[in-house]
């Protein structure tokens, strides 16, 4: 059909679908309402606890809050919303009650699991799909704005399966990468080493520099206490956002400081400095240097005194 001779009514976006989400948590809250934004109905969702029945009142007041089974027997889309280590449970669970009907387009949203994992949903006659929106999720408002912005590691069983996928993913505003079945488990190891490691790293720096910073401060300076956003936090975000930014656009190169110098004397009194303050927290520091020295081919030096062989 060429250009300007299509007819009247006709629509080149993907068939609206009807949608059931399986829990009302912070992602399937936030993908409900992304797909409610592009014309697609979330009809029900299934939600337990208080707080996802408020969240999913509030986020998708025009659905129905229904047991698992009739979200599920009812769903175009079904969205398996569900901690990692529930899915499997739930989808033998929906296999074994038959609800889900042939041709459902079942996803889920787990960053670890590919399609092997809604197998026992494939053979009922389900088309299989993970679909993992790569970011971190608070409840609020920003969750909406920051999947926009958001690559999606996606997973199907055939190329239809993944155009699907990337339909779905594009309409909610992200950016949608396969990831091969069999390098699942290392994607999400990549993806938490990156971000759950970085806020064990940033909350640690926060516990240092708040002992370090103790006392009386210049006149009119705000009081160093174990309150989130305080001095402590404002003297690292600078630096600690550069170093994101120049890691994400330069690679190993943005490596700076003693560690990366090969500065032994300085390590050895970081070391001092933290054991004195939290031996883990040290401990946490010795393993991080030890890698960032290899990175950086450094001082062998101090990668012997890292790995405690002096």
């Amino acid at each position: 059909m060429r250009a300007g001779t299509e007819p009247a009514g006709f629509d080149p976006a993907p068939a609206r679908l009807t949608v059931g989400i399986v829990s009302a948590g912070r992602v399937g809250s936030a993908l409900g309402a992304a797909l409610e934004r592009v014309g697609h109905v979330v009809f029900g969702v299934a939600a337990i606890s208080d707080a996802s029945v408020q969240r999913a009142r509030t986020r998708l007041p025009d659905s129905e809050i229904l047991p698992v089974e009739q979200v599920a027997a009812r769903s175009e889309l079904l969205l398996l919303a569900v901690p990692d280590a529930e899915l499997a449970g739930l989808v033998r669970g929906l296999a074994a009650a038959g609800v889900v009907r042939p041709g459902t387009i079942v996803a889920h949203t787990s960053g670890a699991n590919g399609v092997a994992v809604l197998a026992p949903l494939a053979a009922l006659g389900a088309l299989p799909l993970a679909i993992h929106p790569a970011m971190t999720f608070t409840g609020h408002d920003e969750d909406l704005a920051r999947l926009g912005n958001a690559c999606f590691g996606v997973t199907a069983a055939d190329e239809v399966g993944f155009a699907i996928a990337q339909a779905l993913v594009i309409e909610m505003g992200g950016e949608p990468v396969r990831v091969q079945e069999e390098n699942r488990q290392l994607y999400h190891a990549a993806l938490a080493h990156g971000s759950n490691h970085l806020v064990t790293v940033i909350v640690d720096a926060v516990a240092a520099l708040r002992t370090a910073l103790s006392g009386p401060g210049l006149l009119g300076q705000q009081v160093v206490d174990d309150q989130p956003n305080g001095l402590a936090e404002r003297l690292l975000a600078p630096l600690a956002s550069a170093a994101l930014d120049n890691a994400l656009r330069r690679g190993q190169s943005a490596l700076t400081g003693p560690v990366a110098r090969g500065d032994t004397d300085a390590v050895v009194a970081h070391l001092a400095a933290l054991e004195a303050v939290d031996t883990r927290l040290a401990a946490g520091y010795r393993a991080l240097s030890l890698r960032t020295a290899e990175r950086a081919k450094t001082n062998p030096a101090l990668i012997e005194l890292l790995e405690g062989r002096r």
